[in-house]
């Protein structure tokens, strides 16, 4: 008898392209997981960094309060997000709600304003970046960031990339590592969620599952950047793997060989949390467990149609 899916891990990177943390349980919202990508670093005309042009952004930690992954958990005057970074002194933000916004905030297709978190903040990413920078905190009270409609329409998210949720399994890194020089982690490619017990890649197909009483939809594979390039413990670049290696069995000319190849590779599974199936309304509990098991209600017929 096959094994049942469950989750294996669960990550939440506090500040957009900073190192994320690996938590025992976290709290599904519409927007991704409490706390995932609710902070940004900017330059000074205000728009993201990320490793893509700041591999260093991989070596920033980032610390919560424990009893910030429950449920309906509000912070008080004592709650802080407490960054670290090799050379700096620790910086605590408070979790508390900041009165200071920021205008014209850009990310990608995505402009808005954002709660900023201040001058100490300022000065300590500016000194570690070396260059004029702010950290701003995602403002769901006055902003919506869509994902793209043509994929997820009616669905949002904080700053990550486009979708709230990045699945992919150990099976897939595993495959994946056989074929390397050397084995990378899977913290180059930065999921929320990672699955044990999965056929090498079996996420590809999933366009339904289901989690607890949480029912989430496939979108799409997560096509990928330069970050998997970066050493997630360095925070420096390398030049070719894993992405050299994905290009030969997970690129669009292999898994979408009637569309025209546009240099992409595909590794892990975004997704989005439906509210409006099951326990919608703001009714049962929104906490997702390691451990936890996942049921698979709707299969894709192919990658093909999973990739795009």
């Amino acid at each position: 008898m096959e094994e049942a899916l469950k989750i294996q891990s669960l990550f939440i990177y506090p500040i957009k392209s900073c190192r994320g943390i690996s938590v025992p349980q976290a709290t599904v919202t519409q927007t991704g997981f409490q706390w995932d990508r609710y902070w940004l670093v900017v330059n000074y005309k205000g728009r993201a960094y990320t490793q893509r042009v700041e591999p260093k952004l991989a070596l920033v930690e980032s610390e919560l309060p424990k009893e910030a992954f429950f449920e309906d958990w509000e912070p008080t005057k004592d709650s802080f997000l407490v960054v670290r970074a090799p050379g700096m002194s620790p910086l605590k933000i408070p979790l508390t709600k900041p009165s200071s916004i920021a205008e014209g905030v850009s990310m990608w297709e995505w402009s808005g304003s954002a709660f900023d978190e201040g001058e100490e903040a300022a000065k300590w990413f500016s000194d570690y970046l070396g260059k004029q920078s702010r950290l701003v905190r995602f403002n769901k009270e006055t902003e919506t960031r869509p994902s793209p409609p043509e994929f997820a329409a009616g669905y949002s998210t904080t700053f990550a990339d486009m979708f709230p949720f990045l699945f992919a399994s150990q099976a897939s890194l595993d495959q994946l590592n056989t074929l390397l020089p050397e084995p990378v982690p899977i913290n180059r490619f930065r999921p929320n969620f990672l699955v044990e017990n999965c056929d090498p890649f079996g996420e590809d197909l999933w366009e339904e599952i289901k989690i607890n009483e949480l029912v989430f939809q496939g979108v799409r594979l997560c096509s990928r950047c330069k970050v998997p390039l970066v050493n997630q413990e360095t925070g420096v670049p390398g030049v070719a793997e894993p992405t050299e290696t994905l290009l030969k069995f997970r690129s669009d000319k292999v898994l979408m060989p009637d569309k025209k190849p546009r240099g992409k590779v595909f590794f892990g599974k975004e997704m989005v949390w439906n509210w409006n199936i099951g326990n919608s309304e703001g009714k049962g509990s929104k906490t997702i467990k390691v451990g936890d098991t996942i049921s698979v209600l709707k299969k894709m017929p192919s990658r093909a149609e999973a990739a795009v």
